[in-house]
């Protein structure tokens, strides 16, 4: 595999991680439940900064 196809397959790779994260979290939202620590992350939020987080 070359350099360029596995910069293509990283970049694909992360925003399929990212897209999945940020359902996720919605889906979390949406039903009164607090997103997993792992898909905030993902997204780029501190999980102790997350609204009724009793983790500090």
């Amino acid at each position: 595999m070359s350099l360029r196809n596995s910069k293509h397959s990283n970049f694909f790779g992360r925003a399929f991680a990212i897209l999945g994260a940020a359902s996720a979290a919605a889906a979390a939202v949406e039903g009164h439940r607090r997103p997993r620590d792992r898909d905030l992350r993902t997204l780029g939020i501190e999980p102790g900064t997350f609204p009724g987080t009793s983790k500090l």
